[in-house]
């Protein structure tokens, strides 16, 4: 199945219209797993499921030309960081909405240890601290995209980056720490 995801991907690359729609039921399970993964510690006032998420993540990849697919776990990586944009988009809204309010939206970070006292850290000091984390390592903020938001494995993250996984779990194990650091001197102040 993986070649042939692949090879849809690149149909779509070169603009077969029906390549889309024939990949979609190939990735659909997976990505709504993702997205469940992702949103299964979500407060109820989110009232975002996973099925919505994949079809946002849907809609926006359809309207989205400047992505060349190199392979299944390139496809996986993207839409790891279209649904953190999602996310981070609803996240923007609802807190203007309330004017930053008591209730901004939260999220688990069980995966980079936080400290356990800490219930959640704000999507959008997480989206800040990546954003951070790109402009002094790249590569180390996309493990953290990929892992955290698209719950990829080790293993797949090391073959959409082109890189061993020994270096995927370096990469991880620095991320998380300069990310608890980085999330808990924000809660400091």
């Amino acid at each position: 199945m993986n070649g042939e995801v692949t090879t849809l991907l690149r149909a779509w690359n070169d603009g077969d219209p029906d390549a889309f729609e024939r990949v979609v039921p190939l990735v659909y399970e997976e990505l709504h797993r993702m997205a469940a993964r992702y949103l299964i510690g979500e407060p109820s006032s989110i009232s975002l499921q996973p099925t919505a998420l994949v079809n946002e993540l849907c809609l926006r990849l359809l309207g989205w030309d400047g992505v060349r697919w190199q392979s299944r776990g390139h496809f996986f990586g993207v839409s790891a960081g279209m649904m953190r944009h999602v996310l981070v988009d609803i996240a923007r809204r609802r807190r203007a909405e309330r004017r930053g309010g008591p209730h901004v939206v939260r999220v688990p970070l069980d995966t980079i240890d936080v400290p356990a006292s800490e219930p959640g850290a704000d999507l959008l000091e997480i989206d800040s601290a990546l954003q951070l984390l790109a402009l002094e390592d790249p590569r180390k903020a996309q493990v953290v995209e990929l892992r955290f938001f698209g719950g990829l494995s080790m293993e797949e993250i090391a073959e959409t980056l082109g890189v061993s996984v020994r270096t995927v779990h370096a990469d991880w194990a620095f991320a998380r720490a300069w990310l608890y650091r980085t999330l808990a001197d924000a809660h400091a102040h």
